[in-house]
């Protein structure tokens, strides 16, 4: 199972939001590229970021963020947050992201995501979806789509798409513990997806219970940031 430390970022500051609302920000650091390094220094391979003024904003904001990050480490580097246009992607990829993630445009405009899966290849996406009592919400977590989870998912293999992150918005940021049965859940409906937990690790053994069920990944935030989780842990689980 890979471990994915995330970055979340609001005003070119390391934060992190409790249950997605952005009235419950925490600063944890003012530089992210200092955090990034001390990831990759600490032997991690990946990284997560997630651009929240954008993702309100419906624009990238933070794309000066990435490419500090990327031109300082060797992280693979997923990036998503106001990602909405074919340039918006290319801006992304070359400002050093390895994969966007797309979360909102998935959910309302799967068209043009089938064309950007066609024109970049479905390995350069991770796909997000953002549930909040089996319902996906959109914008910024701001917005209930109505779709189910397991629907969303069925139509996003439709679409070629296998690498998708799911977070339980009722479980993120509040260190209680990952969504397992959801997980579960998914897992036996759609076995041929990559799926990557986030949200609620608060532990190492929440680490080791996702990679026994069979999530291909696991995106980490606070439990790292509030120390419940050593960096030297995640790097023997890696």
């Amino acid at each position: 199972m890979t471990i994915i430390p995330a970055i979340d970022i609001i005003n070119g500051k390391c934060v992190r939001l409790t249950k997605g609302d952005y009235a419950q920000q925490k600063v944890y650091n003012d530089n992210p590229v200092e955090v990034a390094k001390m990831f990759a220094d600490a032997g991690l391979k990946r990284l997560h970021i997630v651009d929240l003024d954008g993702a309100k904003a419906g624009k990238i904001i933070n794309l000066s963020v990435l490419e500090k990050i990327a031109a300082a480490t060797n992280l693979i580097i997923d990036f998503g947050g106001g990602i909405k246009t074919i340039t918006d992607v290319g801006n992304v990829f070359n400002a050093g992201a390895t994969m966007a993630t797309v979360g909102s445009l998935a959910v309302k405009n799967p068209e043009m995501l089938e064309e950007w899966l066609m024109e970049f290849g479905a390995d350069k996406f991770l796909i997000g979806a953002d549930v909040l009592d089996e319902k996906i919400k959109i914008s910024g977590w701001l917005e209930d789509s109505g779709i189910n989870i397991f629907d969303f998912i069925g139509n996003m293999i439709g679409l070629g798409a296998i690498n998708i992150f799911c977070t339980d918005i009722s479980k993120d940021g509040v260190m209680q513990g990952p969504s397992i049965d959801l997980y579960k859940t998914i897992m036996e409906q759609h076995p041929e997806i990559n799926l990557i937990a986030s949200g609620g690790v608060s532990n190492l053994a929440d680490v080791v219970e996702l990679k026994a069920i069979g999530c291909s990944g696991a995106i980490i935030g606070k439990a790292i940031y509030e120390g419940n989780i050593t960096l030297q842990q995640l790097t023997n689980i890696n």
